[in-house]
């Protein structure tokens, strides 16, 4: 059983309280931020056998001697696995193991996951744990829609209900960044492709001038291959779906024209990702939230990607990293931490290739690091991969080199690859200029 630890999601989920039900944080409540939780909403405690450690603050520090022009190199290098959950042994880790990466370990013999000591890494700027206390004092959902929130901060550190705990991941801080990355299709057969993608994001409190009701303005392109090279997005994502909409544009290069792409959004296709990813499972989830029903199921401890900082080894060439199912396990780094388990069920009369989706949450971070998706017969499906990296420079956790498996055919995708990128492959801290975010902006862009 998950048992959630706090009394007043029991109560919740007892009384079957609605969404518009939950206000704002207690005063009571938000006292304890930075006390017995992190200023984040966190248990500051670890457990109680100390296989997740207190926090203390997170990793605020670069190694010695580090330059960003070695991209962001491994703080535990040096450290073994304690034990490997396989396809063999999984049932006796069932109880920290998700359905998903249960059912991927049985398919294929050569995954498994690593698990090495626990390190609660997570951090941001005081600044934005400020900002968190300041919004937690007035953020509330009504019905579906959050109101009374602006970025930056988290509004719900310890959320009462699923769709808090989805705004908590939709709303996360990273400021502003740019970044050039690449993402590979792959067959069963073990056959890819490079598609690359170089984007520009940044938060509503980092523009100029700034934007309100902005979670983020985003455009970017590709870069490869040659077929898609030219396309262009700009998207601009509200935080109150009250008081505005998704708004997507394209530039075609071969029209030379820009026009609206309302489709942008729900489970669309990305071009270019052979059908293996739609457009609100980029991160793990975002966008508008009305086609399913969020449940709170509770928190639990699960083995989950975090601190994968070798998956991001500049020294590594995609062909060496590409394993049957997924990959290469021996790259990859799972560790005991506590997650929020969110279930999204959808909603009757809407559509969506996924009936259900399971996400397990971060509860230092509130970034999504694993999540499980069902087909429309209610099976499982696809397996989502979202590891978890601490940008020790920039206050800001981030998902690297995350993974979209299908269990049904074999295929596979690997996204935010950077290791053939030139370093450092991540601008953080980026600031955006509110016409460099315009249909004309692109248009410019977009000339071959």
């Amino acid at each position: 059983m998950i048992k959630p630890v706090f009394s007043t999601l029991v109560c919740a989920l007892i009384l079957g309280l609605s969404p518009a039900a939950q206000a704002e944080m207690t005063p009571d409540e938000i006292a304890r931020l930075g006390k017995d939780l992190t200023p984040n909403g966190a248990e500051m405690a670890g457990n109680a056998d100390g296989s997740i450690p207190s926090w203390t603050g997170g990793l605020t520090k670069a190694p010695a001697g580090w330059d960003p022009k070695m991209g962001y190199v491994d703080p535990f290098k040096d450290e073994k696995p304690l034990f490997v959950i396989t396809g063999a042994n999984a049932d006796q880790y069932k109880d920290k193991v998700s359905p998903g990466m249960a059912a991927l370990l049985k398919k294929y013999p050569n995954q498994s996951m690593p698990v090495y000591k626990t390190h609660r890494t997570f951090a941001h700027p005081p600044e934005i744990y400020a900002a968190t206390k300041e919004n937690a004092a007035k953020a509330k959902v009504v019905g579906i829609d959050i109101q009374n929130y602006d970025v930056p901060g988290t509004p719900f550190p310890v959320p009462k209900t699923g769709v808090e705990a989805m705004y908590n991941h939709t709303t996360k801080y990273f400021g502003g960044y740019k970044a050039c990355r690449d993402w590979l299709p792959v067959r069963a057969s073990g056959d890819f492709y490079r598609v690359g993608f170089c984007e520009h994001m940044v938060q509503g409190q980092n523009f100029e001038p700034r934007q309100d009701n902005r979670v983020f303005s985003f455009y970017g392109g590709y870069d490869a291959p040659s077929t898609l090279i030219g396309t262009i997005y700009l998207v601009h994502d509200p935080i109150d779906y009250t008081e505005g909409s998704r708004q997507a544009w394209i530039y075609n290069a071969g029209q030379r024209r820009v026009r609206r792409a309302p489709d942008l959004a729900y489970d669309n296709i990305d071009d270019g990702t052979e059908g293996m990813r739609t457009t609100d499972d980029y991160w793990g989830f975002h966008g508008a939230m009305d086609r399913y029903e969020f449940k709170l199921v509770g928190k639990k401890e699960m083995f989950i990607p975090y601190n994968a900082y070798r998956l991001m080894d500049p020294k590594l060439k995609y062909e060496d990293m590409i394993d049957k199912g997924g990959i290469k396990s021996e790259l990859t780094r799972y560790e005991l931490h506590r997650v929020w388990v969110v279930e999204a069920t959808l909603k009757e009369g809407m559509s969506h290739v996924l009936s259900k989706r399971v996400f397990y949450i971060d509860e230092d971070s509130h970034t999504i690091a694993l999540a499980d998706g069902y087909d429309g017969r209610g099976n499982l499906w696809r397996v989502y991969t979202y590891p978890l990296v601490q940008a020790y420079d920039a206050g800001v956790m981030f998902q690297t080199t995350w993974v979209t498996a299908d269990l049904s055919n074999g295929n596979y995708m690997v996204t935010a690859l950077t290791n053939e990128r030139p370093q450092p492959a991540y601008e953080w801290n980026v600031k955006g200029q509110a016409a460099d975010f315009t249909t004309d902006a692109i248009r410019r862009r977009g000339v071959r």
